[in-house]
């Protein structure tokens, strides 16, 4: 099993349109962003779907919103991972707020791990629809067409009332006047919205950028600390510049003086030795 996937694998390289196609292909949804996948249902049914009887679908819970309904979702996923042996730490407190790169990671892990399983092979017997109904907590899944009929039902029911309360000149007026605002207004939020997407994915991509980098300058400083490597020149020049406290100056020089004088005294020690061995030939 691929459960453990380094952060350069090509599983991260996986696009979300891609990833979306696959979670839409595979359990008959209709998901158009990656924010949809937070509770954690959706991926409890991927794993139900790879490993069939395993996730005790009946306690998934396809209508969560609240982060204490997600929680419980992803308790379910611990638990199956427990039992697969699955050693994938799970960062719940980071997937349950929806962050689109968060959720985009974990997904792209998902998938490399049910392909390595079924060799991206999708199971013929396996009824998606059927298997969320028989849990006994799908009310509604977002992208769903349920959602979307009762969402057309209410703005039909919405409008009339919009359009009697204005009371201009006209009805006809009034209708048009109601229906060229709102096409306005709703050009301006989606604009917003989309900006406001655009700045989340920026900020995650440099929060992403951030923790790579601080893990591998944790790994170095790890490494410093082995104590068969504590004394070594090179060793102590890195811890020069790892702990450097002024934030104004950089320490590259000091660790490079350091680095050049222990090496310097160890040239000499090496010439003296040789000379001495020389005198005692002679």
């Amino acid at each position: 099993m691929a459960t453990n996937i380094g952060m350069m694998d090509s599983a991260y390289f996986v696009g979300r349109n891609e990833i979306l196609g696959w979670i839409n292909d595979r359990l008959h949804l209709n998901l158009s962003r990656i924010e949809e996948v937070a509770s954690g249902a959706v991926q409890c049914q991927m794993l139900d779907m790879t490993f069939p009887g395993v996730v005790p679908m009946h306690k998934v819970n396809f209508a969560a919103k609240n982060e204490y309904e997600m929680i419980q979702n992803y308790k379910v996923m611990q638990e199956v991972f427990t039992k697969l042996k699955i050693t994938k730490p799970l960062e719940v407190n980071r997937l349950v707020k929806g962050r689109p790169l968060d959720n985009l990671e974990f997904l792209q892990w998902l998938k490399r791990f049910c392909d390595s399983i079924n060799g991206g092979i999708m199971n013929e017997n396996y009824n998606p629809v059927e298997r969320r109904s028989r849990g006994g907590k799908e009310k509604s899944v977002k992208g769903s067409s349920k959602v979307s009929k009762s969402l057309q039902t209410n703005n039909t029911h919405h409008t009339p009332t919009v359009t009697a309360s204005s009371k201009p000149t006209g009805p006809k007026q009034a209708r048009s006047h109601a229906i060229g605002g709102g096409s306005n207004s709703s050009a301006e939020v989606q604009a917003l919205s989309k900006e406001l997407e655009d700045l989340k994915v920026s900020v995650d991509v440099l929060e992403k950028e951030r923790d790579f980098y601080f893990s591998k300058l944790r790994d170095i400083e790890i490494l410093c600390q082995t104590p068969e490597l504590d004394d070594l020149p090179i060793v102590v020049a890195v811890k020069k510049i790892l702990y450097a406290t002024d934030a104004n100056d950089s320490a590259l020089e000091e660790a490079q003086e350091c680095l050049i004088e222990s090496l310097g005294i160890d040239v000499e020690e090496e010439e003296e030795n040789e000379a001495e061995e020389a005198g005692t030939q002679t």
